[in-house]
């Protein structure tokens, strides 16, 4: 898919901070069909592919503001749904985990965006990859450490080791590429067992299986 045929909501309460995402994913190709603060004026879901929105900067204002989106998102139900890519103020697990429970398929932080990887997330959710950087990663991981002990033997009777391993590489960013040769595979056995994966899992997209997976605490 070509990024001009990417049309994107940016939904940022900081103007100047917003005109620079905004200024960087025109330069590189998106379309960007309209802007908000707070979701107002409210995004028009039915034009853009890709809502980008800031999640917020502790627990209580990330929980309101995703139960927003929530509820825009189900009020456009005759329409495809945007693929969401979330700004966190920082890569606390009571703020990821709750993003992606509401469907967030991407997550950014806003100190360590760059312009390279702003434009390679919208890449990654624009096409179904998904984009977890790697202080989200992190910090999912961490507070999985010995909990969810009955959810994470649930998962790993579902999930055989591989696709397990598969999608910790997927949640690292790694491409087909790279967890092939991290893993001893053919490209052509990891595509498989991504497939398989998502099949198990009702899974449409890679991270929407990676947010079910570190959701159950089994990454």
């Amino acid at each position: 898919m070509k990024r001009a045929d990417v049309p994107l909501w940016l939904d940022e309460s900081n103007v100047i901070f917003r005109r620079g995402m905004a200024d960087c994913l025109a330069g590189a190709g998106f379309t960007v069909v309209g802007e908000s603060a707070w979701l107002r004026p409210e995004p028009e879901l039915g034009a853009c592919a890709v809502l980008l929105t800031e999640v917020g900067g502790d627990a209580a204002e990330a929980g309101a503001r995703l139960d927003a989106v929530a509820r825009l998102v189900a009020s456009e139900s005759a329409t495809a749904p945007p693929a969401l890519l979330g700004v966190l103020e920082e890569a606390r697990p009571e703020l990821v985990r709750p993003a992606l429970e509401h469907g967030f398929t991407g997550l950014l932080v806003r100190a360590e965006m760059t312009p390279d990887s702003l434009v390679a997330a919208v890449d990654a959710v624009a096409s179904g990859a998904g984009s977890l950087p790697p202080a989200v990663l992190t910090g999912l991981l961490a507070r999985t450490e010995g909990e969810h002990t009955g959810l994470r033997a649930a998962a790993a009777k579902l999930l055989a080791r591989r696709e397990l391993d598969v999608l910790r590489l997927l949640a690292e960013g790694s491409s087909t590429r790279e967890i092939a040769g991290a893993l001893s595979y053919s490209e052509r056995t990891v595509k498989n067992i991504v497939h398989d994966t998502l099949a198990k899992l009702n899974c449409r997209t890679r991270a929407h299986a990676v947010a079910i997976v570190v959701r159950q605490g089994a990454l």
